[in-house]
């Protein structure tokens, strides 16, 4: 019985030949990663484990992003905490404020991750990584701490569902409407557990932001993992920013698939998620007119610099309505640079948004964004849980880049061929 493309990477990280699906296995990691919310948990924990140091101080990465920079003093205190620990085992990879990024951004952006890797986060949307041919998944703190000592995690080997991406896509049409369409068609229980592996001709079509895009929202489906084969598209992504040495893992043509599907590029059109759940969604078509309160374009999802790009170009000459609180976010600091250089942020400014320093603030409710309650947000952000950016009572719609930057000019969902 052949094995999909996670199936061989866990295999390899277990020293198996092969591998099943519900076999329980112990692998060694390439990478562990943990946030300023996340890490100072698994320091705590590291601690009663009376470990000697961390496994290998050049294969954990420290990210401090959530609330950064240092919204109060409790989040102040968690930082301090990490550095104090990343200085005190000499922790390579730690990024702080200056030459932090947001951790999904950032990560591949420094090389960190390549084709071949076993990557465990403490975050959920770890998964990101998936785009670039790596099995990479979000774990908690307490699973973070023991991969920092030992340099190994257990993992139930996941099953595996099957995405033949086909077409072309149309104008406006991104990585974040296919992986919004794909979450609408199973839901956010479609792949709980499961390994969502995409691929067909479709691919060549996606560019790696897009694919980053949608390995990161494999766990608004329930996902264990999402993965990409490592195409001539991947290969330079890793070589301009990566000198370290990828393996690609391939999926045998009788691997076994849980269940399959088809995505037709060209059928699609912008979609957005409506409250409170990413599976809720609707075409552009089927909007009706919903005014906003907020506009956010940024996150570990779409705070690429294609994402800003696209925004921009919407933009260009135009005010934002009356009313509208438009914030964006770069997602690294060299994204903000290119952005700056390409005269992206100019553009903003001048249409009457703000830009910020990469942080995820908004996001999860943190800061730099936090609504009050009946207000409306539209988000190119990951997650729209009741009371996800603020009160309870607010709203937050998920959309493509486009799509936030035209609801931005007219205050309302808008379509953003009609901007």
């Amino acid at each position: 019985m052949g094995m999909t493309m996670t199936q061989k990477i866990l295999a390899a990280h277990a020293g198996l030949d092969e591998v099943k699906a519900g076999q329980l296995i112990e692998a060694d990691l390439d990478l562990v990663l943990g946030n300023d919310v996340t890490t100072p948990v698994a320091i705590h924990e590291l601690k009663k484990m009376k470990t000697e140091g961390v496994f290998h101080k050049d294969k954990i990465a420290m990210v401090m992003d959530h609330f950064t920079p240092n919204k109060d003093i409790k989040s102040a205190e968690h930082c301090k905490e990490v550095r104090d620990f990343a200085c005190a085992h000499n922790v390579t990879n730690f990024f702080d404020v200056g030459e932090v990024g947001i951790e999904h951004a950032l990560l591949p952006e420094k090389g960190l991750t390549v084709a071949g890797d076993v990557v465990i986060g403490a975050d959920s949307h770890t998964c990101t990584y998936g785009a670039l041919g790596a099995f990479s998944t979000g774990v908690g703190s307490t699973d973070m701490a023991a991969g920092m000592a030992t340099g190994k995690a257990w993992f139930k080997v996941p099953s595996a569902i099957k995405f033949n991406i086909v077409g072309k896509p149309a104008d406006f049409i991104s990585g974040k409407d296919v992986i919004l369409h794909i979450i609408g068609m199973i839901g956010v229980d479609g792949a709980l557990y499961r390994s969502m592996e995409f691929m067909g001709e479709g691919l060549k079509y996606l560019t790696m932001d897009d694919r980053f895009t949608i390995a990161n929202m494999a766990i608004e489906a329930g996902g264990k993992n999402g993965i990409f084969p490592v195409d001539d598209l991947t290969i330079e992504y890793m070589k301009e920013h990566s000198d370290r040495e990828y393996k690609v893992f391939e999926a045998d043509e009788d691997a076994v698939y849980d269940e399959e599907y088809t995505i037709d590029l060209s059928t699609l059109r912008p979609t957005v998620a409506f409250p409170h759940l990413p599976e809720n969604t609707k075409t552009i078509d089927e909007v009706e007119k919903i005014k906003i309160d907020q506009v956010v374009i940024g996150s570990c999802t779409n705070g690429r610099i294609s994402d800003l790009r696209i925004a921009a170009e919407i933009l260009k000459g135009k005010k934002v309505a009356k009313g509208i609180r438009v914030i964006v976010i770069p997602a690294t600091q060299q994204i903000y640079m290119d952005a700056l250089d390409a005269g992206y942020l100019r553009t903003f400014v001048e249409s009457g948004a703000i830009v910020s320093a990469p942080t995820c603030g908004p996001c999860l409710g943190g800061h730099m964004g936090v609504m009050a309650a009946g207000e409306k947000c539209v988000s190119t952000t990951n997650r729209n849980f009741v009371g996800r950016m603020g009160h309870v009572d607010s709203e937050v719609y998920l959309a493509s880049p486009a799509v936030a930057a035209a609801s931005a000019i007219t205050g309302y969902i808008t379509d953003p061929a009609k901007v």
